[in-house]
């Protein structure tokens, strides 16, 4: 059997990333993706599909993404469910991502314009390369 989803799309928000009771990265984003045909009144309409990415690749996109950035999203479609708040059955399906590639050369995600010298700084990822613990993930902690 095969389940595989690869996706070309704008981040319709800047990505949220959360961390696991275990400290396990994971961040969530939605893709828009344009349709290839129009409707009867001409227009180009779009689907919307929720993405999640775990570990590394989690803190990679939370710090180097942000809403309007082009992505490509290589991975699987999943489905789960929970019970809400009102007691009722929820299901959510969103796209499991494996790889996450910028598609956007770094100059067109940065906010400095073009005509201003570009300044040095320290990337996102360092402020993690501080955190010298070990993270503790158990079997509760993988997606699958």
């Amino acid at each position: 059997m095969m389940n595989r989803a690869i996706l070309v799309g704008r981040l319709t928000a800047n990505p949220t990333l959360k961390y696991t009771p275990a400290g396990v990265p994971v961040t969530t984003f939605t893709l828009a993706i344009n349709r290839t045909f129009t409707n009867q009144q001409g227009e180009r309409e779009a689907d919307f599909i929720n993405c999640v990415v775990w570990r590394k690749p989690a803190e990679n996109v939370a710090n180097y993404l942000k809403k309007g950035s082009l992505a490509g999203v290589d991975g699987r479609v999943q489905t789960r469910n929970y019970e809400g708040e009102n007691g009722k059955r929820i299901y959510v399906t969103e796209v499991v991502a494996e790889s996450v590639q910028f598609l956007e050369p770094k100059s067109k995600n940065n906010n400095t314009p073009q005509n201003e010298p570009n300044q040095t700084q320290k990337p996102a990822s360092e402020n993690y390369a501080s955190n010298t613990k070990p993270i503790d993930i158990s079997d509760e902690d993988l997606p699958f």
